[in-house]
């Protein structure tokens, strides 16, 4: 019980903070045009300076394991959601369909799984949470890109999205500094270190503007919106717990506990970018992202706290 409200906490205040963003929203403070340069300044600056600013820390054996542990896991986790989704999601509509595909699979985790990571492990959370992101960006780029083009194959510059992103080029800046043990000069650490403070506002900001927008009727009428939501929401972390179960005494609990917040999370806001982009069903992307994120006030500190509780 305490653990459940512990999270419960932690995730209230992320929704408190949304609140905000639904406040701009609803008194015209700032319009589209605005949150669209949020989610730029939040995917292009800040999330390369969180990755970069966790991996600021002394060199250690036992972490660079558990880190090659945390990628291996966060890959395994995303070919089970894939072939999880293939299996229960159904719909006659394929622009439908695989927007929904791409919700049950990926998930919020760096606007939603990283502040949350924080909130509850601290920096060591953040540390193997954004190796899930960048595991994240590494399949939406090729399997999801595929999904959404019907099996088209990829183009080159698909594959440079894949391999060349913000999540990729965080590691490749902060790994380096971590297996030195080399620290940035502090007139470069601690301006990295003020633009990754931002990620928790700012991104829960844009996440309340995008809810006080969205008509979520279509969550309601399909059945196939509830399967990929049970998939995303349920189903997807309670099978990673399961996964760890038996190997508990052996594993990091914190890259566990991380990892399970990463896979607990919503559907990732770049469902809808997705389905914009390759002229699939936005409001089907725009009504599971919005109807998964109301729901993970309830349903993420019950997946945490078990985890918290059983690894």
């Amino acid at each position: 019980m305490y653990n459940l409200l512990t999270v419960a906490r932690q995730v209230a205040a992320l929704f408190v903070l949304m609140g905000f963003g639904a406040v701009l929203r609803r008194m015209r403070l700032v319009g589209d045009a605005t949150i669209d340069g949020f989610v730029n300044v939040l995917i292009l600056v800040v999330t390369p300076c969180v990755i970069i600013d966790v991996f600021q820390r002394p060199f250690d054996d036992s972490a660079l394991a558990s880190l090659g542990m945390a990628f291996l896991v966060a890959v395994l986790v995303h070919v089970a959601a894939i072939l999880l989704a293939k299996l229960c999601i159904r719909h006659s509509d394929e622009n439908v369909r695989r927007p929904l595909l791409l919700a049950a699979v990926f998930s919020n985790a760096g606007f939603m799984g990283i502040p949350l990571e924080q909130a509850i492990l601290g920096d060591v959370g953040v540390f193997f949470g954004v190796v899930y992101v960048v595991v994240f960006n590494l399949f939406i780029w090729s399997w999801g890109v595929k999904e959404m083009k019907a099996g088209e194959c990829r183009s080159s510059g698909d594959l440079c999205k894949m391999l060349l992103n913000p999540g990729t080029v965080g590691i490749a800046i902060g790994l380096p500094l971590f297996l030195l043990s080399a620290h940035l000069p502090s007139f470069v650490s601690i301006p990295v270190h003020q633009m990754a403070n931002m990620n928790t506002p700012l991104a829960m900001v844009v996440i309340g503007y995008g809810l006080a927008g969205a008509k979520l009727g279509a969550v309601l009428r399909s059945p196939a919106v509830y399967i990929a939501s049970f998939v995303r929401l349920l189903a997807c972390p309670l099978l990673l717990i399961a996964a760890f179960y038996p190997f508990r005494a052996y594993l990091d609990r914190d890259m566990m506990l991380a990892l399970t917040v990463a896979a607990s999370a919503p559907v990732a806001a770049m469902v809808s970018m997705f389905a914009s982009k390759f002229r699939r069903d936005v409001d089907t992307g725009v009504a599971v992202i919005s109807g998964t994120t109301l729901l993970s006030i309830l349903t993420m500190p019950v997946v945490i706290a078990i985890a918290m509780e059983v690894l």
